[in-house]
């Protein structure tokens, strides 16, 4: 049963009669939990209500390692669809649908929607809820996990994604082969605002770096956590990501590479960053691996793996061990050379612009210092790979 404090507002009572409403047709029992990364395990004392609602079979338990929260609010979810810009011929991807309060709003404005649900559940009760409006026939539901699962074509993503997979889901769709005009998200606020966030801001991190390269990022309004079904902990807002028409001319396994290496400590300068004894001897191997082409591969296998810059492994000790220290001492100056040329030897990467960093990537490239194997190349085409380096 849900109980809530009577209020006086017109707005208060329209709510509460579409969540009365909701929990009557869709036999949904909110739970005592809050929105947080999937990664995070489930209160015993949840798990135990848990067991006990799914003995009855006219409830719907919402998991939490799942981020299902619905958003209730009609008028916010109206919202979300005129942003949108959805158009009568366009399809439309929307990631995790739920119970299905926005899925109709979208299915009603445009010509199909393809919506991926990994809850059987919920499919079941998204396919009788809009069967019930007679909407089914532009309908399509994919049951797989969204970062599993194969995109088919559409034009826009409309979305209330988990918190648990917003940064892989956003590298998935702004490196993807797949052509879309925007992605209107719901998005943890915090979250949100890292990908808002410009140099200088305390925010600005890789995450930024990395998609403002591809897309633009705009922010349409903040969505407080009230508005969700069960209410989670923290607030939500929403933004629109447009790819960019034209992006620039750059490696891109190249530039993640890159962009980790000088994010990993953002607020350190770059002289700091690449004075490391870790990082020469990390940039000294891919050197040699490249100019040496395929016969030298073997030793640069290991550059990808996240990176401890206070300690040194056996292999990189016995690579140090094997270069003379005139070779380290001159690769450094090279390396100390060119960001004084660039004038970015004091700089902090939290206070660059994109068009700083590809301009300093390109000094390094030009004087033959790269990030990534050329020899055994990851592919830009891996979304995978593209998401360790946005996350």
């Amino acid at each position: 049963m849900l109980i809530l404090k009577p209020k006086t507002t017109p707005l208060y009572h329209s709510r509460l009669i579409f969540l009365q409403r909701s929990l009557r047709n869709l036999g949904t029992k909110s739970s005592r939990y809050s929105r947080r990364s999937s990664d995070e395990e489930d209160d015993p004392k949840d798990q135990k209500f848990q067991n006990a609602e799914e003995n009855q079979p006219d409830r719907l338990y919402l998991y939490k390692s799942k981020g299902q929260h619905l958003l209730t609010n009609t008028r916010i979810l109206d919202a979300i669809v005129r942003r949108s810009d959805v158009r009568p011929t366009d399809t439309v991807l929307e990631i995790g649908p739920g119970t299905g309060n926005l899925t109709v709003k979208l299915l009603e404005a445009a010509k199909k929607v393809v919506a991926i649900e990994i809850d059987k559940r919920m499919v079941e009760v998204l396919h009788k809820r809009v069967a019930d409006e007679g909407l089914q026939d532009k309908l399509h539901v994919i049951c797989k996990d969204a970062m599993k699962a194969e995109f088919p074509r559409f034009d826009l993503v409309v979305a209330n994604i988990p918190y648990g997979i917003s940064s892989p889901l956003v590298a998935k769709l702004v490196y993807g082969g797949n052509p879309f005009r925007s992605a209107t998200l719901l998005l943890q606020k915090e979250f949100a605002r890292r990908l808002l966030a410009k140099p200088g801001d305390s925010e600005f991190n890789r995450l930024a770096v990395n998609v403002k390269l591809v897309a633009d990022v705009e922010f349409v309004m903040d969505v407080s956590k009230r508005e969700f079904l069960p209410c989670p902990k923290v607030d939500s807002s929403v933004v629109i990501i447009r790819p960019k028409a034209e992006i620039p001319d750059v490696n891109l396994d190249e530039w993640w590479a890159f962009t980790k290496t000088c994010f990993c400590k953002k607020n350190k300068t770059l002289g700091a960053t690449f004075k490391q004894k870790k990082k020469l001897i990390e940039l000294y191997k891919l050197a040699k691996a490249t100019s040496s082409n395929a016969e030298n591969s073997l030793v640069a296998k290991n550059h990808e793996s996240d990176i401890d810059y206070d300690s040194e492994t056996d292999e990189d000790v016995g690579f140090a061990s094997s270069c003379s220290d005139s070779e380290m001492t001159l690769f450094k100056e090279k390396i100390v050379g060119i960001l004084k040329t660039g004038g970015f030897h004091d700089k902090r990467p939290s206070k660059l612009s994109n068009e700083e960093l590809l301009y300093i990537l390109s000094l390094f490239n030009q004087a033959g210092i790269y990030f990534h194997d050329h020899v055994n190349p990851k592919g830009s085409d891996n979304v995978a790979f593209a998401a360790a380096y946005t996350s």
